[in-house]
């Protein structure tokens, strides 16, 4: 009896540790497959025992959600759907009975409320009872009707959600590996809940109605599927879904099973809803379940395999996470070979050995993970040093979770960001060293600073037989390592990361003196202070940057690599003294930098943000309500078209404000 009272206390404490971090604070520090485990392990006790403790996870749902937004009471709760991943249970449930059978989206739950045909609220899910008012943010999910027909007082819910797609392209546009988001569910969850509707705009939220709460007066026939129906007569998008009973619900559920791997939008299973409204609101309702509906998760796909190394891999922060290379195996129709550990304390629950036998699954068919251990060698070694540095590396323990951490405040997987600059286009332009790749040759102990890089042909061997490599790949980046030797002195300046100065600050830094790499380490900050457009800021970083002698080691290093030509200025420098900010796409140039380029070929200077100083701001939405053409407009500041600028670049650099 003290042992199962303990179990369960026990169960109580790290189901809501989790469920804390995943409602309230958007992070996950266990798996989703993990938390159902240990959840139908508590049910069971509980069940056993006749005995539900007040904290219970299994007596109320989510969390209370956080103070950055207003609050407000739902008019009707919002409970969780018992859930199965046997498909026997969901036909038991589904019976004789017409169930409409929808794919349950992951994201954020919210409840619209429209009057007169207007947008009127917006509430997220919260913990079911209370939810926060994101009503502005609503307003710029990508396809959501601001405006409908229907004149009545409207209410409905649904699942905002972030594509895979979209969840790509924001996390290539991070460059810190630490700062990118671990899954769409997250990043949605965090865009959703701005302060600032215009960070929630540039993430393409969309929203997907799954269910309708009330329309007084409209007569659905009794049918929930007539209520979807007229959602998106009214302008919805409605959550895709099948008409089934237990006999038609094989062809509808292996659909599902053959679509997931082909979505755009992330889900973790599916929801079975009586179509009746009547009988089914005639069941009420547990005191956490709603009774005319069922969710059912994916059983996962099990393979065994074997385990062939644990990589460890440091990142920006120090932390080194493990990472398991198993042998090959076909899961939900694709290959891997790759799953996270995620951390030491995993690593020795598992007790995982090299040679072990382990399962391995996709949770829900996307990201792979350890299911078990089958042979529990437990003779892994933990390492003692960090495998990029070579310093030592310890225990932390921080909410009973072990991790490794790498004790060297200067260790080069720490400055895996200042890498991915000194590789980027306007930078070196090394092609083929994505940040992914940087950090694996970091991991490796291939690079320790920027002129390691041009000496990778020593590690030939290893890199070619890397995940994501070989022979081919091998020699496009020597290829791209050859072309990148030929720079200029501002790409070389901008490229050491030399703090506040961006390329066009290197530009004219170089400009000043004469392209002379060797007269700017000299430099007084009182001699680069007096420069045009340069301060004393920027002085104090260059001076402090050349101060320091592992700086000058490392530099001498990299230039003994390269191919330095000088830029010439050619032409009159009619833009000379002017402040530009480029925003917005461009027509007439290759890209925003060959705009850039050209601005500073005519004397000119291009700086990130509109301040006081700026001269003009350059962007072909001339009257969008973007935040720099605002701050431009209250400075009075113009805002040229591509076309107005080269009219302005033909006139001799001026132009008045409108």
């Amino acid at each position: 009896m003290d042992n199962q009272m303990n179990r369960m206390k026990e169960l109580v404490r790290r189901l809501n540790e989790a469920g804390k971090a995943y409602y309230q604070e958007d992070r996950e520090i266990m798996s989703n497959r993990e938390y159902d485990r240990l959840y139908d392990e508590l049910l069971a006790l509980e069940k056993d025992m006749k005995l539900v403790l007040a904290d219970s996870p299994t007596a109320h749902v989510g969390y209370e959600a956080v103070d950055s937004l207003p609050k407000e009471t739902h008019d009707s709760p919002m409970l969780s759907l018992d859930k199965t991943k046997e498909r026997e249970t969901l036909r038991s449930f589904v019976g004789n009975h017409r169930t409409l059978l929808s794919w349950k989206m992951d994201g954020l739950t919210i409840v619209l409320t429209y009057r007169n045909g207007e947008l009127e609220k917006a509430v997220t899910r919260g913990n079911g009872i209370v939810g926060e008012v994101v009503t502005n943010n609503a307003k710029v999910f990508r396809n959501i009707p601001l405006h409908i027909p229907y004149q009545g007082d409207l209410v409905l819910r649904g699942e905002a959600v972030i594509t895979y797609s979209e969840f790509e392209k924001i996390n290539a546009a991070i460059e810190d590996v630490d700062a990118k988001y671990k899954n769409p569910r997250n990043l949605c969850s965090g865009s959703v809940r701005q302060l600032n509707n215009a960070v929630t705009a540039e993430r393409n939220v969309r929203f997907y109605a799954f269910g309708l709460v009330s329309a007084p007066d409209v007569d659905f026939r009794n049918s929930r599927e007539a209520q979807l129906r007229w959602l998106r007569e009214q302008g919805f998008e409605i959550v895709e879904y099948r008409v089934v009973t237990a006999e038609s619900l094989d062809d509808a559920m292996d659909y599902f099973a053959g679509q997931i791997a082909r979505n755009d939008f992330p889900s973790d299973g599916l929801v079975a809803l009586y179509d009746d409204i009547s009988y089914g609101e005639s069941l009420g309702r547990t005191a956490k379940f709603p009774r005319n509906a069922f969710a059912f998760k994916w059983a996962d796909e099990m393979k065994e395999t074997t385990l062939l190394d644990i990589e460890w891999s440091p990142s920006r922060t120090g932390l080194i996470n493990p990472i398991a290379v198993f042998q090959p195996v076909e899961l939900e129709g694709t290959t891997v070979s790759r799953a996270s550990v995620h951390n030491v304390s995993i690593v020795r629950e598992l007790e995982l050995g090299i040679g072990d036998t382990i399962q391995v699954y996709k949770a829900n068919m996307i990201i792979p993970q350890i299911e078990e251990n089958l042979t529990r060698s437990n003779h892994l070694q933990i390492p003692k040093v960090c495998p990029a540095c070579g310093h030592e590396a310890i225990i932390r323990k921080e909410n009973e979770v072990e991790s490794l951490y790498c004790t060297n405040p200067d260790c080069v997987a720490k400055k895996i960001k200042s890498f991915t600059l000194f590789t980027s286009r306007d930078a070196m332009n090394i092609e083929g060293l994505s940040e992914a790749t940087l950090e694996k040759f970091i991991a490796k102990g291939f690079i320790h600073d920027f002129g390691d890089i041009f000496e990778i042909s020593v590690h030939r061997e290893e890199i070619v037989e890397m995940e994501g490599f070989g022979e081919k790949s091998y020699q496009k980046l020597i290829e791209s390592l050859e072309r990148a030797k030929d720079t200029t002195p501002a790409r070389v300046l901008y490229s050491l990361g030399i703090s506040n100065i961006g390329l066009a600050n290197a530009k004219v830094i170089c400009r000043h003196f004469d392209n002379d790499l060797d007269a700017i380490r000299k430099a007084s900050a009182e001699e680069i202070s007096a420069i045009d457009t340069i301060g004393p800021v920027i002085a104090g970083s260059l001076v402090s940057y050349f101060e320091n002698k592992k700086n000058i080691r490392q530099l001498d290093h990299l230039m003994s690599h390269l191919r330095i030509r000088k830029e010439t200025v050619s032409g009159e420098q009619i833009l000379k003294g002017k402040i530009f900010v480029v925003t917005g796409s461009v027509h007439h140039f290759a890209n925003r930098s060959e705009l850039k380029a050209y601005v500073e070929a005519l004397g000119g200077k291009v700086t990130g943000s509109v301040t006081g100083k700026t001269d003009y701001l350059i962007n072909n939405d001339t009257t969008s309500g973007s935040s720099k053409n605002k701050k431009a407009r209250e400075l009075g500041i113009p805002i040229l078209s591509e076309e107005e600028f080269l009219e302005l670049a033909k006139a001799g650099g001026e132009k008045n404000a409108d």
